[in-house]
């Protein structure tokens, strides 16, 4: 059968967005095909998308319902995801059988290595433009599976997240078309005629590849491990983090669909779902078929990862700590309170919210006299009630705590310090079981062993500390520990004075850490841009792969050279 897509078609719907994607990825300048506004979609928006009512519509008429995705190795049916806002979400996703499954999926790999690095890109591209019409849809999905607020779980979880997507296949396609698909070779020898070969190079994917889902931010940070290993060559094995398996489910159907029309085998993209407690992470991470691997979570079981699933290429982001070195200001007032923001944005429940705010107990000196320890400490507390003070604007912001380990941290960080900032409980009168917490904030001291082992620990959640430390020196060999010894994904800094910017980033490019300086507008330190900031380095072990650049796709493929006599 033909297919409804053609290379033609899509080149023609597509072409021209993978360009502006590669100009996107040489300048770093600021550009978005997905809209980041909900009235960007629907009827007078973009084509073919669903408005508000509809992507709510179409959201629950898949609640309580059997998600068949027609995908071989099928053997039973499993679910039971309760959303952090309360409401059982009731859906039923095929069970796989994967001596059954993967041997498909690798079936499915010849046509798309012959495809090429373009119609590949493309078809992705024609993926991306599906996931994108269903945004509002899609945003409900994130919000009742990583308890995200609406507004954040519509824009991270949807346009944030298809940036990065195609920001992986950009940087997928550049990496492959590096070398020629061909070559007329000639070697001059002298008098007798040149010896003459006729080589091809082809592109081809390493063997299926593994994407273990993450509970808070399941699109977004499964995204670019998907489409960077789709659009090399690869089939994609999605393994939902068993929490948050509807978004990634719904992107796995989506996906099944748009390879279909293009005349592509659909299993090349296909979805497994655990049974409770099953644990099928580990059982397929060191399967021989699996040959590339994404995770996004904990550090002990993405160490797990590297050490054990030695037949695969494994990318990992794990856990770190985030530091922010507090030493001079010329805008007191905007550093409080995008620190206020960035401390309580879904509840700290982000891998780049700050968590140690490093401050000489001195104090440090601002446009508004000098501040002292206790001075910062207190009006840092005062700008996030400040800014939590509405119940309203605090539950737009904070979400729900995803699952009962971050409320017991919450709950267990008062016992670590003098509490600066309590948490309250905030009702959420649209649902009343969701459990919403304001942020903590512990004053530890930097020079005492006892406090050292709570800030050197990642304590995911709405906790951070305020650690005081002897001097600015100080912070930065502190900060150069932290990064070193437990990873970062953020650093940030404020500071008036040049030789200490020139430190705070010799730190951080000796310790390979993304830095952010003297934020005081719209811009987060737990905030980045697809196709112009770098989300982690690779080098430091909060994770060892950045999203986006060329390490993260080259090594998903391998140049096959070909020789003929000419």
């Amino acid at each position: 059968m033909a297919a409804e897509l053609s290379p033609e078609k899509l080149s023609e719907i597509h072409r021209p967005t993978l360009d502006q994607a590669l100009e996107a990825i040489r300048t770093r300048a600021y550009w978005s095909p997905h809209p980041e506004h909900p009235k960007a979609y629907g009827e007078g928006g973009l084509p073919g998308s669903l408005g508000a009512a509809e992507g709510k519509a179409a959201f629950d008429s898949v609640l309580h319902t059997r998600l068949d995705l027609a995908q071989p190795g099928t053997d039973g049916w499993t679910g039971g995801e309760l959303s952090p806002y309360g409401p059982a979400l009731g859906v039923e996703y095929p069970h796989a059988d994967p001596d059954i499954l993967l041997p498909a999926m690798s079936a499915a790999m010849g046509s798309w290595r012959a495809a090429g690095p373009e119609t590949r890109a493309l078809v992705c591209l024609e993926i991306l433009a599906r996931i994108s019409a269903r945004t509002h849809e899609l945003a409900h999905a994130v919000m009742h599976t990583s308890g995200q607020a609406f507004v954040m779980a519509f824009q991270a979880g949807g346009p944030h997240a298809q940036d990065r997507g195609l920001e992986a296949v950009a940087y997928a396609y550049e990496e492959q078309t590096r070398t020629p698909r061909a070559a007329d070779w000639a070697k001059p020898q002298g008098k007798r005629d040149p010896l003459r070969l006729h080589k091809s190079y082809t592109a081809a994917g390493r063997g299926i590849s593994l994407l273990i889902g993450c509970n808070t931010f399941p699109t977004w940070n499964g995204y670019p491990g998907l489409f960077a290993s789709l659009a090399t060559g690869n089939p994609v094995l999605v393994k939902p983090h068993p929490r948050a398996v509807l978004p990634l489910a719904l992107t796995v159907q989506l996906a099944r669909e748009a390879l279909a029309e293009a005349g592509f085998d659909p299993n090349l993209v296909a979805l497994a779902v655990e049974r409770p407690g099953e644990g099928i992470a580990k059982t397929l991470a060191v399967r021989p078929e699996i040959k590339i691997i994404d995770y996004t979570g904990s550090t002990a079981f993405g160490d797990w990862l590297e050490t054990n699933a030695r037949q695969a290429q494994v990318y990992t982001e794990k856990a770190g700590v985030n530091t922010i070195v507090l030493d001079s200001t010329d805008n007191y007032r905007g550093m409080l309170s995008n620190l206020a923001f960035s401390l309580s944005l879904y509840s700290g429940q982000m891998c780049t919210t700050p968590q140690n705010l490093l401050i000489p107990r001195d104090g440090i000196m601002t446009d508004a006299g000098a501040k002292s320890y206790e001075d910062v400490v207190a009006d840092i507390a005062e700008a996030v009630n400040g800014l939590l003070g509405d119940d309203a604007r605090a539950n737009g912001l904070l979400g729900a705590l995803v699952n009962p380990d971050v409320k017991a941290r919450l709950e267990g960080a008062a016992a670590l310090g003098d509490v600066a900032l309590a948490s309250r409980p905030v009702v959420n009168p649209d649902f009343p079981d969701a459990v919403v917490r304001t942020p903590v904030l512990v004053k530890l001291d930097g020079t005492k062993p006892d406090d050292g082992a709570a800030y050197l620990s990642e304590c995911f959640g709405p906790v951070s500390f305020a650690v005081a430390v002897d001097s600015t020196a100080d912070a930065l060999d502190l900060l150069r520990r932290t990064v070193r010894e437990k990873g970062a994904m953020t650093v940030g800094a404020y500071t008036t004075s040049p030789d200490v910017e020139r430190a705070v980033e010799n730190v951080c490019f000796d310790e390979s850490a993304q830095l952010s300086l003297n934020l005081t507008g719209g811009v987060y330190v737990n905030q980045t841009a697809a196709f112009s900031d770098f989300h982690g380095s690779g080098g430091n072990p909060a994770a060892n792969a950045a999203l986006c650049d060329g390490a993260f796709v080259s090594n998903r493929f391998r140049v096959v050279e070909v020789r003929r006599q000419a």
